[in-house]
């Protein structure tokens, strides 16, 4: 993936995470084990220091940035959706930002707690765990029940087991010009639909 050094530091990247290929990493980005990175996520690691933990996901179209002497940090299992943006914030263990949602400097998304989708949460704003947190600007909503977090470590796994597929499979090819007789589909575990949550 396009990575780059700035002022002598350089991107970290376990072994065991997988980058895409069109995921740009700038500077003082730190990738834990069994990551997974989608692709076009930008990790400017150029102002301040950028953490990705253990387990944890940041999906295409992300944007992690943080000013000079931030750390903007997920923490273990976290998962981030598609075209989020953190800046300067923390996730917490097993917590959940929501596809375009913003999270601003100095914000906490608490232990377990979710961020809707297309949801800002300010500057300085203290999510505590285990709460949905909705709206602009982001206000909690509820707890979450047991059912809502249960489907949320689903989901992770699942990027877990997709960052080990695609370092085992995943390249790049040329286009075909149509589809082959008989295309076959991915052969993957079912997921639930989202409207199939237990309580």
């Amino acid at each position: 993936m396009p990575s780059y050094q700035i002022d002598g530091l350089t991107p970290v990247v376990d072994p065991s995470a997988y980058v895409h290929p069109t995921a740009v990493l700038i500077g003082d980005v730190i990738i834990g084990p069994g990551c997974y990175v989608g692709p076009c996520a930008s990790l400017r690691g150029d102002f301040g220091r950028l953490f990705i933990g253990v387990g944890a996901n940041v999906q295409d179209c992300c944007v992690m940035h943080g000013f000079p002497g931030s750390d903007t940090i997920i923490e273990e299992n976290g998962h981030i959706g598609h075209g989020a943006i953190l800046h300067g914030c923390i996730v917490r263990r097993n917590g959940m930002v929501g596809m375009n949602a913003v999270v601003m400097d100095e914000a906490e998304v608490g232990e377990q707690a979710m961020v809707a989708a297309c949801a800002f949460v300010p500057a300085g704003t203290k999510l505590p765990p285990r709460t949905l947190s909705v709206g602009t600007p982001a206000r909690v909503l509820r707890e979450l029940r047991d059912g809502e977090l249960q489907r949320k470590r689903e989901a992770t796994a699942y990027y877990q087991e997709l960052a080990r597929h695609c370092l085992a499979t995943l390249h790049e090819v040329q286009p075909l010009a149509a589809p082959e007789a008989g295309r076959r589909r991915l052969e993957l575990p079912p997921v639930r639909p989202l409207t199939d949550t237990p309580r």
